[in-house]
């Protein structure tokens, strides 16, 4: 099964949390600073973690606080 959510994304947080805003959207809050991809990096540990999911991956919005994300179940 896979499914596509929208995360706004909140980087260098002093906090690490995931909330369900909706079906489809979520905020995240990472200590990861976004350099380099690394914000990007933690964002999917999180996510597949969060949803057991066998692979996350950014559809669109890499360099933005908005992204669209695949997550894929199966």
């Amino acid at each position: 099964m896979t499914m596509i959510i929208t995360i706004k994304l909140h980087p260098n947080s002093s906090q690490e949390k995931i909330e369900k805003i909706d079906e489809n959207n979520f905020e995240v809050w990472l200590s990861e600073k976004p350099i380099d991809g690394k914000a990007n990096e933690e964002l999917c540990k999180m996510l597949k973690k969060y949803f057991k999911a066998k692979e996350v991956k950014i559809n669109s919005g890499k360099t933005s606080r908005m992204k669209r994300v695949e997550i894929v179940n199966n």
